[in-house]
C-alpha cells in the first residue's frame, strides 16, 4: 500500500461483524482461561497483551501502523518524544559507554544527553552536523555504541546526512539512531537511507492537534546485534527468566529488549485512549503535511524578502544552504517549520512576537495551528551561548510552525507584526 492507504488502513484489519474503527481498550489488565496460558505468555510475550504497562491492543494497532509507514519491522509507543530518546539509548548503552550526537538537536535532548546521561555513567559525544566522514570517524571510540541525529534539526531547520552517518555508523558496527518528528513518515524515511533506529516525538506532526505528549521508537529489524559489540543482546538476560534477544526474536530483538526490559522498568507506555487518539491524527497525517509544506514555503518567501529579517532558516527554500540535501531526503517537502532571525536581536524578536495576533505563542511546534516561539528564552533556556551557537540559534531567532490556516491570513499577521 501507497502511504495514504497505510495511514487509513495499515495496523488494525477489522473483522467480520467487528467494529469498522479501531476501537479503544481502556484496561489495565487482561483475563486468561489458565495459569499455563499466563505463564506461556510470559515466556513469549508477543503472544498475548499481559499488562498495559508495555502493551495494549489500541496502542498495538498505532505501533504496527506507525512501522509500516517507517519501513520499520516493529515499533514500541511511549508516553513522550523524550521518553523514545532516551530508551533508543538505554537499550544500546550502559555506564562506560559513550554515543555520538550531532549538536544541532533539541534543546531538551541536549540536556538529556549532556546532563542526565552523564549520571547513568554514558558519555554524549557531539558533533557538527556538517562533518565529513574522516571527522565523524575520529570521533568513534572502541566504546561508542551509536550515532544520533535529526533528520530536520529543531530549530536551526538543517538537514541530517543520513547516508553519511549511517556509513561510518555501519563501518564501525554501530547503529544509526535518526529522531524524524518533523519530517514524519510522509517527507522521509530514514531507514531507507541506512537509518537502524527510528524515533519520533508523536506529540508533533503525527498526533497535530495538541491533544496528547507521546513518542514512539521503530525498529528497522536490520543492524546485527550479534557483531560482538553489544552482549546484552547475545546473553542471557536474568531480569528475564534467561532470554537472550539475538537469538529467541531474531527478527526484532531491539525493540522486544526495550519492551519487555525497559518499558517493564519504566512503565512510560501509553493508555488505549492516548493510542486512539494518536490514530485518529495518523489517519489525515498524510493530508496535513502536504498543507504544512505547501504554507511553510509560501511563509519563507515572504520572510525571505521582508527588510525586517535577518535571515530565514527553511530547507524548501532554492537559497538554503541544505536545499539539495532536502531535494535527496524530503522532496516532498520540508514540513511547515522554520526558524527566522529578526533584525535587531533578542530585544526585537520578542517585540515581534508579541504583537501576533492569529499565531500562538506557545511551547509547541507542528501543531494544526500556527504557533511560534522564542528558543534561546525556553526551550533551549538552560544552554550556554556556546550550546546555542552549536544548535546554530542566535539569540534573536524566532521558531515558526506554520498551521493550516489560510496562507493569506497567516502572512498578514506576520506582516503586521513586523510593522
Amino acid at each position: 500500500m501507497k502511504d495514504e492507504t497505510k495511514c487509513l488502513h495499515s495496523g488494525y484489519k477489522p473483522q467480520n461483524g467487528g467494529p469498522g474503527v479501531m476501537p479503544i481498550y481502556q484496561s489495565t489488565t487482561f483475563r486468561f482461561d489458565s495459569t499455563a496460558e499466563i505463564a506461556a505468555v510470559f515466556d513469549d510475550p508477543t503472544k498475548a497483551h499481559i499488562y498495559s504497562r508495555f502493551t495494549n491492543p489500541t496502542v498495538d494497532c498505532v505501533e504496527k501502523k506507525i512501522a509500516d509507514l517507517e519501513h520499520g519491522i516493529a515499533a514500541m509507543c511511549t508516553t513522550s518524544g523524550q521518553a523514545s530518546s532516551l530508551i533508543s539509548i538505554l537499550n544500546i548503552a550502559s555506564s562506560g559507554d559513550r554515543i555520538l550526537s550531532t549538536s544541532a538537536i533539541y534543546g531538551g535532548t541536549v540536556n538529556l544527553f549532556s546532563i542526565t546521561l552523564k549520571k547513568f555513567g554514558i558519555t554524549v559525544d557531539f558533533i557538527d552536523i556538517d562533518s565529513n566522514e574522516d571527522e565523524i570517524e575520529k570521533m568513534i571510540m572502541p566504546n561508542t555504541k551509536a550515532i544520533f541525529g535529526e533528520t530536520l534539526t529543531n530549530p536551526s531547520l538543517q538537514i541530517f546526512d543520513i547516508e553519511k552517518f549511517a556509513n561510518v555508523a555501519h563501518r564501525n558496527n554501530i547503529p544509526l539512531i535518526v529522531d524524524n518528528t518533523f519530517a514524519t513518515p510522509i517527507l522521509c524515511k530514514p531507514i531507507d537511507f541506512g537509518a537502524d533506529i527510528v524515533i519520533h516525538s508523536t506529540t508533533k506532526y503525527m498526533d497535530g492537534h495538541a491533544l496528547q505528549v507521546g513518542g514512539v521508537i521503530v525498529d528497522s529489524g536490520k543492524f546485527d546485534f550479534t557483531c560482538g559489540k553489544f552482549p546484552d543482546f547475545t546473553t542471557p538476560d536474568e531480569s528475564y527468566h534467561g532470554t537472550i534477544y539475538a537469538k529467541d526474536y531474531p527478527n526484532c530483538p531491539y525493540i522486544i529488549k526495550a519492551r519487555m526490559q525497559l518499558m517493564r522498568d519504566f512503565g512510560c507506555y501509553p493508555s488505549g485512549m492516548s493510542g486512539f487518539l494518536l490514530n485518529l491524527g495518523l489517519e489525515t497525517m498524510h493530508l496535513r503535511m502536504e498543507r504544512y509544506c505547501k504554507n511553510g514555503l509560501s511563509l519563507a518567501e515572504f520572510f525571505k524578502n521582508h527588510e525586517k529579517i535577518e535571515s530565514v532558516n527553511y530547507p524548501g527554500l532554492k537559497t538554503d544552504k541544505y536545499y539539495n540535501l532536502a531535494q535527496k531526503y524530503l522532496p516532498k517537502g520540508t514540513s511547515g517549520v522554520m526558524s527566522v532571525t529578526i533584525k535587531g536581536g533578542k530585544q526585537e524578536a520578542i517585540k515581534f512576537m508579541d504583537k501576533l495576533k492569529l499565531a500562538s505563542k506557545e511551547v509547541h511546534v507542528a501543531d494544526i495551528r500556527t504557533c511560534v516561539l522564542h528558543p534561546a528564552s525556553a526551550t533551549h533556556r538552560q544552554l550556554t551561548d556556546k550550546q546555542l551557537a552549536d544548535c546554530g540559534i542566535n539569540p534573536g531567532l524566532v521558531r515558526v510552525s506554520v498551521g493550516l490556516e489560510n496562507i493569506e491570513d497567516i502572512i498578514e499577521d506576520f506582516r503586521q507584526a513586523l510593522a
